[in-house]
């Protein structure tokens, strides 16, 4: 108790101390982002903000679903808040997988980030690419000129770990982004028609086969959703082609699909994908892809034209320009309260932030739920920052995990209670309803599952430009 007592002393003394530092260089530090803004191109609404001086200013790298919650939960409160990303969107990536298969159009999973924001009269955003932070000078370059914070939140998200193989992110295509979802899918809907026109039968085969290297929800949920494609929708598009030939095969280096889930779960999710007609290859880890051709470390070898990296993660190539210690998978190191060591008023949060403390010594996952809590208390713990309050550690609450396995059959894990089937499918439906941005995209999206469930049909079979050859 005593401990723990001055445990807390040191932490209310060392944030007293950070803020009589900041009050005595803040005002240094706004009239030099007054300065560096002046000599950038902006908007009127921009300039203006840029010059007010009562408040702090908060720069919030990424528009996901942690940068969101940050600056929503800083809107009309005592600071200034810039949200900084490459795209002017915020997307909702868990649906990704069914942008690529064809469900649901690309714009009912995104929402523009200014239409989220506007409501807050302290809160601008700007498009713009982060290439790194000058820590010392409290800036953050872009490629539209450097951004001056008083408090920074690093929420760039993640990006696919392909473990130092170029030739993996040369010849699989990885699902992270709207970009990705519509580029398969026009692989997957090109493959067919170029199948039409082929009179070579191997080529044929490998035209359709379709390869998925990864046994995580996004491989699963990516393989159960294309196997009913193919069975229910292509099939009677291409009467000419006989469908059942097309192989679905799901790759995974260990001996477990959706290892984050209890055995059962996992058991009836391969019970369910078999079913359906995909092909699991367990401890079968991946030597090499190139342009046709799947190498496995045994040896072995398929003929693929579409191949699907879903096999790992990690946090932005941002941390990579940071110089700062960084955890697994490249996500920086941060201390309970989510700041970075040696900069107090840097936060990392989401999946490019690494703390350990989830179910013991784990470090807490990369999934949407962790980076919305952390958002959130970073919010809090920078106005508790600025009103002289001590900061309060991070607490996560679980709410979960589940994975879909097409139309009407999920598995579910929650609260420790384990679900399967159609009342699974149903909660993985309610969540995910309730988590999309705006009024429109449920409607669409509701709409969307209403369609497909009932018809067997995806409507948007279209084929919107040239991907790149495989």
């Amino acid at each position: 108790m005593t401990a723990s007592r001055g445990y807390k002393t040191m932490q209310s003394t060392r944030s007293n101390t950070e803020t009589v530092e900041a009050e005595e260089t803040q005002e240094e530090r706004r009239e030099a982002a007054a300065e560096l803004v002046s000599n950038t191109p902006q908007t009127t609404a921009e300039q203006a903000a840029a010059h007010r001086t009562a408040k702090p200013r908060v720069v919030v790298v990424g528009a996901g679903f942690g940068g969101l919650n940050t600056a929503r939960k800083l809107g009309d409160t005592g600071v200034d808040v810039l949200v900084v990303d490459r795209n002017n969107y915020h997307g909702f990536w868990p649906l990704l997988y069914q942008v690529a298969t064809a469900g649901v159009e690309p714009d009912s999973i995104a929402y523009p980030v200014r239409a989220i924001l506007r409501k807050f009269k302290n809160v601008g955003f700007r498009m713009t690419e982060v290439s790194g932070v000058d820590f010392e000078r409290r800036r953050i370059l872009t490629n539209t000129g450097d951004i001056a914070y008083d408090y920074l939140v690093l929420a760039a998200g993640s990006a696919n770990n392909y473990f130092g193989n170029n030739a993996l992110a040369e010849n699989t295509i990885g699902l992270k982004d709207i970009d990705d979802a519509e580029r398969l899918r026009n692989m997957l809907l090109s493959a067919f028609e170029r199948a039409i026109s082929t009179e070579d039968p191997r080529e044929c085969e490998a035209l359709m086969t379709f390869v998925i290297i990864g046994g995580g929800p996004t491989g699963v949920e990516l393989a159960g959703a294309l196997s009913e494609l193919i069975t229910f929708v292509l099939r009677k598009d291409y009467p000419m082609l006989d469908v059942s030939q097309a192989r679905i095969i799901l790759v995974e280096a260990t001996d477990k699909i959706l290892s984050a889930f209890p055995p059962a779960l996992q058991k009836d999710a391969r019970k369910k994908l078999k079913k359906m007609g995909v092909q699991l290859r367990l401890n079968s880890p991946v030597e090499s892809v190139s342009e046709h051709e799947v190498t496995f470390k045994d040896g072995s070898k398929v003929r693929a034209q579409t191949v699907v990296w879903a096999a790992g993660v990690r946090a932005s190539t941002i941390t990579d320009e940071l110089h700062v210690d960084l955890g697994k998978n490249s996500r920086v190191k941060i201390t309970p309260t989510l700041q970075i060591e040696g900069h107090p008023e840097v936060f990392a949060i989401g999946d490019m932030a690494y703390l350990e403390g989830y179910k013991g010594d784990q470090a807490y996952p990369m999934v949407a739920q962790v980076a919305i809590q952390q958002g959130k208390q970073a919010a809090r713990n920078i106005l508790a920052h600025t009103e002289g309050r001590p900061m309060k550690p991070f607490h996560y609450f679980d709410q979960g995990t589940m994975a879909t396995i097409g139309r009407r059959s999920a598995v579910l894990d929650a609260f420790g209670i384990h679900l399967t089937g159609r009342i699974a499918w149903l909660g993985w439906l309610f969540i995910h309803i309730i988590y999309l941005i705006g009024f429109r995209n449920r409607v669409i999206v509701l709409t969307n599952w209403a369609f497909n469930y009932f018809t067997y049909e995806r409507g948007v079979r279209l084929i919107t430009h040239t991907q790149r050859e495989h």
